[in-house]
């Protein structure tokens, strides 16, 4: 019986897939900041039925799109927290990474989710006449971008204490993450009527995604400079 050949490419090693998790971060980022262009502005929380109507109507291609390049994002984030948790446990912090991996679940799921309202806001729901449930539907994306400050704070919670409790990341980083981890959990108190405090103000559309993504790049950074622990589950 003849025996089985290695592949002996770059690209069948398991440092170079790897890398590629460990990369899924920054490749996060690209998609969601393509999508967002995409996309465009949203109508604002209470906004009318018409206006609601008018947007995803009219703008109904380019929802489509932006949908897609959402999904990739999501995708890039999964992977993303995968290498994280890999890496905690590489360094005794699989608690952390259990977390980690958790608080992804919940946020990937709620971004799909409002992912799903945008397209099928697009797709027929807009043009079918009911502007109610399509006015209704559009509040409730808003919203669900506040609640969406708890999982994102426990990702950043579950990297930054893992990190520092393995001794990989500065006491001035940690601190750097603990400040992050409040700013977004302040994101969920965003409930005023108008303003930057409003679900669709400047805070929570803006300010604390922001804040997430710049913790996205450092911790991949702290990733991509880290020596990974050899193994064979690549």
């Amino acid at each position: 019986m003849s025996e089985i050949t290695q592949p002996t490419s770059v690209y069948a090693t398991g440092a170079f897939w790897e890398r590629m998790w460990r990369m899924s971060g920054i490749n996060f980022i690209v998609f969601f900041f393509i999508a967002y262009a995409v996309y465009g502005y949203q109508p604002r929380l209470g906004a009318s039925a018409d206006i609601v109507v008018a947007f995803y109507q009219g703008d109904c291609t380019r929802i489509l799109i932006a949908a897609v390049l959402s999904g990739m994002a999501v995708l890039n984030l999964m992977w993303f927290a995968s290498a994280l948790r890999t890496a905690l446990a590489d360094i005794g912090q699989d608690g952390w990474g259990g977390a980690a991996a958790a608080a992804s679940a919940m946020l990937g799921a709620l971004f799909l989710l409002l992912i799903t309202v945008g397209a099928v806001l697009a797709y027929s729901i807009a043009g079918a006449g009911n502007q109610a449930l399509a006015s209704g539907l559009n509040d409730f994306a808003w919203t669900s971008v506040v609640l969406s400050s708890f999982p994102r704070a426990m990702l950043i919670m579950a990297a930054t204490f893992g990190l520092w409790r393995g001794g990989v990341i500065s006491n001035a980083l940690f601190a750097t993450g603990v400040a992050a981890i409040v700013l977004v959990l302040l994101g969920a108190t965003t409930w005023a009527s108008d303003g930057i405090w409003a679900p669709d103000g400047g805070y929570s559309r803006i300010i604390s995604p922001l804040i997430g993504l710049a913790w996205v790049v450092a911790v991949s950074r702290v990733l991509l400079t880290e020596t990974p622990a050899a193994r064979v589950g690549w």
